[in-house]
C-alpha cells in the first residue's frame, strides 16, 4: 500500500510543531499541515519551563530557544499593584528566581526557564522540522478523516488554489488547538466545563522601561475596577519583549455579547492599567478568548492521536499550556517512530493515553485552581473583586493601618500572596510527572513517598515511571555534561555504573545505547549521581527515548541479561 506520509500532523502550534520536529529527527516520513499562512501571529503561550527546554536540548535546538527567549533572571519580580505607576500591593518571586527556589531549580535540570512566546517558539520547531525532512504545507486546511486497519485518509483543502485532495498516512496526529476538528470528529470524551469566563488580549508596543525595569518580571497584575468581569479581579500587563512589547489581558462578561474593541478603546484600557496617559501606545492586535476547564479522558482512537490544547483546555495560569503540549508530543513521537519501523508492537501506542491523560487533567485542574486563588488577596484587603476606585483605596488604607486590624489584614495578605507560589513556583507540577502504563515495568519497590509538597517541590527518583534525574558529570575533556545528555536521541539507553560492565553485551544484543556513569567519559566528579541513582554500581536503569525509566535492576544478578531482553520486549509490546 502506498502512503503519502507515515504520520500526518494537523496543526503547527507547540504540539504539532514539536511532533513534526521529533518525528523528522527520528527519520519518520512526516507531513505537517496548517490552515494558516504561517505560525502563530500573537504571543499567547510564553512560559517555557525546564522540562520543555530539556526536550529542545535533546532535539539540538536549545541554543536557538535561549537566543530567542528572555532569560530567567528577568522573569521573576512579579508585581501586584493598582497600576504600573500606582501603589504596590506586593511582589512575588516567581519562576524559580527567588534565592531559595533558584537553587532548587538549578539542581533539578541542566536547563533553566525562559520566556519564549509562541511567535518565537513555533518558527524554531517548524523550520527545523522542515530542515530535517518533514513536508510542511501551510494554507492547507484539514476537513475530515477516515481510518481503517491500515491507515488514515485525510481530506484537505488547499486554501490558495481552492481545491480539495486527500493524503494517506499510517497515522495522524490532531494538534489543531482548543477547537480541534480532529478531536471532534473522533468523538473524544471531554470532561469538565467550557466557557467559564471571558477575556480579551490586547497586544501593544510601548516603552514602559521607566515603570518596570527596576522590578523586572513577565507579569504585572493590576487591580482595577472592571477587571473582575473576567473572574480574576485583576488585569494583567504581560511582558512580551523587555520592555517595549506587551500583551494586556482584561476580562469581559461572558454572559453578555462579546465586546468590540477598537484601537481607541484598547488604548484606553492600556493607559488605565499603566496609569500614565503620556505613554505612546501602538496597538498591534486585539482578540477574545474564553476560560475553560476541560480535558480529554482518551487521547486517541485507532490510528489517530490528539495532543496539546486539543485534549487539555485551561486558563494560562501556571504557564503550563505550551509546555504540556510539547511534552505530549515527546511522549508520543518515539512510540510512533518505533511502531512505524517495526521495532515495537501497536500496543505500545495505547500507553500514550495512559501516561499523558492524567497529566492533562492535573494541569487543567491546577491552572483553574490557581486562577481562583486570587480571591484570598481581595478577601485580605477587605474588598470584592468588583470594587470601584474608592473601595480599592479604602481597602489598601485599611491594610496599611497601624492598628490591630491592620496587623491582621497584613498577615492575611502575606498568606494570600504566598498561596500564589502554587501558580508561580509550582516546580513539582512542572517536573514530577510519573507514568503508569505497560511501557513502565514496576520493580516491586515500595510506593514513592513524597517528602515535601509534590506540587511545589521537585523530587528526583529512579523508580520506573519517573524521569531520569539530572546530575552534572565530567566528560573526557573536563567539561560538564548532564546525565540527561547521555540518553534520548530517539533510542533506549542502558545506564549503569563503573562496576556494571557486564551489562554491555546485553545492551549490544538488544541494540540499545550503553552508558557507564563513573567511567572516564562520564565521571561522577561531584558525587551527585551516586546519591541519586537508587541502584548499586553494577545495577542498571533502562531509559526510554523520552528520558523516562522503563525498568530498573538495583544490582547485577544471574540471569539479568535475559531479564533485560524480556523487559525491552514487554515495554515495546513485541
Amino acid at each position: 500500500m502506498t502512503y503519502d506520509a507515515d504520520v500526518l500532523v494537523v496543526g503547527s502550534g507547540p504540539a504539532g510543531g514539536s511532533a513534526a520536529l521529533l518525528l523528522a529527527t527520528y527519520g519518520v516520513r512526516t507531513m505537517l499541515v496548517s490552515k494558516y499562512g504561517w505560525v502563530a501571529n500573537t504571543p499567547r503561550a510564553h512560559i517555557t519551563n525546564q522540562r520543555t527546554l530539556e526536550v529542545l536540548r535533546d532535539l539540538g535546538v536549545e541554543q536557538e530557544a535561549l537566543a530567542a527567549g528572555t532569560p530567567q533572571e528577568l522573569m521573576g519580580d512579579t508585581v501586584l499593584c493598582t497600576a504600573l505607576t500606582g501603589e504596590e500591593i506586593g511582589r512575588i518571586r516567581t519562576w524559580g528566581t527567588g534565592p531559595a527556589s533558584l537553587s532548587e531549580y538549578a539542581s533539578a535540570s541542566p536547563c533553566g526557564m525562559i520566556d519564549l512566546p509562541q511567535t518565537y517558539l513555533e518558527p524554531i520547531l517548524v523550520t527545523n522540522a522542515a530542515a530535517r525532512g518533514a513536508k510542511v504545507r501551510f494554507d492547507t486546511e484539514f476537513l475530515s478523516l477516515e481510518q481503517d486497519d491500515d491507515g488514515v485518509t485525510a481530506r484537505l483543502l488547499d486554501r490558495v488554489r481552492g481545491d480539495e485532495y486527500t493524503v494517506r498516512a499510517r497515522y495522524l496526529i490532531g494538534a489543531d488547538g482548543g477547537r480541534s476538528l480532529v478531536a471532534d470528529q473522533l468523538g473524544l470524551p471531554i470532561a469538565g466545563q467550557s466557557g467559564k469566563a471571558g477575556s480579551m488580549n490586547i497586544v501593544f508596543k510601548a516603552d514602559l522601561s521607566e515603570h518596570v525595569a527596576h522590578r523586572p518580571s513577565v507579569l504585572y497584575w493590576v487591580m482595577r475596577p472592571g477587571a473582575h468581569l473576567g473572574g480574576i479581579g485583576m488585569g494583567l500587563v504581560r511582558m512580551v519583549r523587555p520592555w517595549h512589547e506587551w500583551l494586556l489581558t482584561w476580562g469581559y462578561d461572558i454572559d453578555q455579547a462579546p465586546p468590540e474593541v477598537d484601537d481607541a478603546a484598547a488604548r484606553e484600557i492600556v493607559h488605565d492599567l499603566v496609569g500614565d496617559r503620556s505613554v505612546d501606545v501602538e496597538i498591534t492586535s486585539t482578540s477574545l478568548w474564553t476560560v475553560n476547564h476541560s480535558y480529554a479522558t482518551e487521547y486517541s482512537t485507532g490510528r489517530v492521536f490528539c495532543a496539546g490544547d486539543a485534549v487539555h483546555r485551561h486558563p494560562p495560569s501556571n504557564g503550563l499550556g505550551s509546555n504540556t503540549s510539547v511534552q505530549d508530543s515527546y511522549n508520543l513521537a518515539w512510540k510512533l517512530a518505533m511502531v512505524v519501523r517495526g521495532e515495537a508492537g501497536p500496543g505500545l501506542l495505547e500507553t500514550y493515553t495512559a501516561e499523558r491523560a492524567p497529566v492533562g487533567k492535573q494541569i487543567v485542574d491546577r491552572a483553574n485552581l490557581s486562577r481562583d486563588q486570587f480571591g484570598p488577596i481581595f478577601e485580605a484587603l477587605g474588598i470584592a473583586g468588583g470594587s470601584d476606585d474608592e473601595g480599592i483605596v479604602a481597602g489598601l488604607a485599611a491594610c496599611r493601618a497601624e492598628d490591630a486590624e491592620g496587623v491582621k489584614r497584613r498577615q492575611a495578605l502575606d498568606e494570600a500572596i504566598q498561596l500564589k507560589n502554587y501558580e508561580f513556583n509550582a516546580h513539582g507540577v512542572e517536573l514530577n510527572q510519573r507514568y503508569v502504563s505497560s511501557a513502565v515495568l514496576d520493580d516491586g519497590s515500595p510506593a514513592e513517598e513524597w517528602v515535601r509538597d509534590p506540587e511545589l517541590f521537585h523530587q528526583p527518583s529512579t523508580r520506573p515511571g519517573a524521569k531520569l534525574p539530572h546530575a552534572w558529570l565530567v566528560n573526557e575533556h573536563g567539561g560538564r555534561m548532564s546525565t540527561l545528555d547521555l540518553v534520548g536521541k530517539g533510542r533506549f539507553t542502558l545506564v549503569t555504573g563503573v562496576a556494571g560492565g557486564a551489562w554491555r553485551q546485553a545492551a549490544d544484543d538488544a541494540g540499545i545505547g550503553f552508558v557507564r556513569i563513573g567511567s572516564a567519559g562520564a565521571r561522577d566528579a561531584y558525587g551527585d549521581w551516586g546519591r541519586l541513582s537508587g541502584i548499586d554500581e553494577d545495577g542498571c536503569l533502562l531509559v526510554r527515548p523520552d528520558g523516562y525509566i522503563a525498568w530498573r535492576s538495583p544490582k547485577l544478578a544471574r540471569g539479568q541479561a535475559d531479564a533485560l531482553a524480556q523487559a525491552i520486549s514487554r515495554v515495546l509490546h513485541r
